[in-house]
């Protein structure tokens, strides 16, 4: 399977790309800014609070998403997202105390998880939609996110810069994170520049971008669901993960970055495996089958002692967790009408981000608090009643294409 679709839309070639360049940064980030903030002299409860503070900020700006698409349409609103990673970058790479960094963290657009969950989301999302044929969807989608995945990926290794940086020349580690936060302001002119490029797509007929309207309902009970899984992943993004392993084992910078290499690839494998195996058993019995496991590996974390136990799990957790993620997203796209994509996409993503908000500080006041593994363990048993609960209300609400295909069946 090509990276890079060869028969898509251009805007979906642009989107791929720019979503690629972004990962790398968000790669590296997401475990610089732990190390970055205790570096600073801030504990973890602070660093947790700049966590949530980002992805609240996300999820004030992605509330307004469908309705800037509707208004603006694509090109603009992601190009001036595009110069706001680009002044968040400047923002963390210049300042020190904890308030500015926390009104920062709040109007940018750092992300402190593996997942994309910034204002960029929904609207790519929806160009990404309208760039395929409805069979066609799910497989764009894999290669959306396994693009996020890989170069994530790579992008972490990147964190492991400052520390190799002090051993070969002796400069401060703080000045190195600082210099790779301004690394991110030039990848964020980048993306824009590559958002700038974007064609609008063309209306089919007269339909327009519009507010939810035949499909709210399902959108509401997916969306309330959404939030259930978002706030136990909210408690183990990799910033947190990343901080519980510098507080309760001490390792270094560097072999997180190495870990969090191998988890991206993991994840990667998962999206390749996601398309063929949603297109036998359905979409979501894909998103449940797939995240059941995942969360029981969370469960195991808090009780074993042994570092070797622990990335094992992660790592196992890694090649699982993450199928349901293209998977959700043509599943959302599937079920509501096309000039309804933007608005679901920013629905569904809002309070997603909002609910995922909540984690980072509770797991940075747990942290704090205790060295056992209590997000771990929170975050399994709340994703595993999301599993439950998605199975047993969507099991039987087909797309449009499954419907077809049990037809010829």
């Amino acid at each position: 399977m090509l990276l890079f679709p060869t028969t898509a839309d251009a805007n979906a070639r642009k989107v791929l790309i720019a979503r690629a360049l972004r990962a790398v940064a968000d790669g590296y980030v997401s475990i610089l800014l732990p190390a970055y903030l205790l570096a600073l002299g801030l504990d973890a409860f602070q660093v947790g609070m700049v966590s949530t503070a980002t992805l609240m900020g996300s999820a004030s700006l992605t509330l307004f998403a469908g309705l800037i698409a509707n208004r603006f349409g694509h090109r603009r609103p992601l190009l001036a997202a595009g110069l706001l990673m680009a002044l968040t970058g400047l923002g963390f790479a210049g300042l020190q105390a904890f308030w500015p960094l926390l009104l920062v963290a709040f109007v940018g657009t750092v992300n402190p998880s593996t997942g994309d969950v910034s204002v960029f989301l929904p609207l790519e999302q929806s160009l990404l939609a309208q760039s395929v044929t409805d069979q066609d969807r799910t497989a764009l989608f894999v290669r959306y996110s396994l693009a996020g995945s890989l170069m994530g990926a790579a992008g972490t290794l990147l964190a492991a810069v400052p520390d190799l940086a002090v051993r070969s020349s002796g400069v401060s580690p703080l000045q190195v994170m600082q210099g790779m936060f301004a690394a991110y302001a030039v990848i964020g002119l980048a993306a824009a520049m590559i958002y700038g490029r974007i064609r609008e797509p063309r209306r089919h007929g007269d339909a327009r971008v519009a507010p939810l309207g035949p499909s709210r309902g399902v959108v509401y009970r997916l969306t309330a669901l959404f939030s259930i899984d978002a706030f136990g992943g909210g408690l183990l993004v990799q910033s947190i993960v990343a901080l519980w392993l510098f507080e309760t084992f001490g390792i270094s910078l560097a072999s997180v970055a190495s870990l969090f290499f191998w988890t991206g690839v993991l994840s990667a494998a998962s999206f390749l495996a996601a398309g063929p195996i949603a297109r036998r058993i359905g979409l979501v019995r894909t998103m449940v089958f797939t995240h059941l496991p995942s969360s029981l590996c969370l469960l195991a974390i808090p009780f074993t002692h042994d570092l070797g136990v622990v990335i094992a799990l992660l790592l196992l957790r890694s090649l699982l967790s993450q199928m349901d993620v293209p998977t959700r997203t043509s599943y959302v796209m599937a079920v509501v009408t096309p000039p309804e994509r933007p608005a679901a996409a920013s629905l569904t993503s809002v309070p997603r981000s909002l609910a995922a908000a909540v984690g980072p500080v509770v797991s940075g006041s747990l942290i704090t608090l205790s060295p056992f593994g209590w997000p771990f363990l929170i975050g399994g048993l709340v994703k595993i009643g999301y599993d439950l609960a998605l199975l047993a209300l969507f099991n039987r609400v087909q797309p449009p294409e499954e419907q077809a295909v049990e037809k010829r069946a």
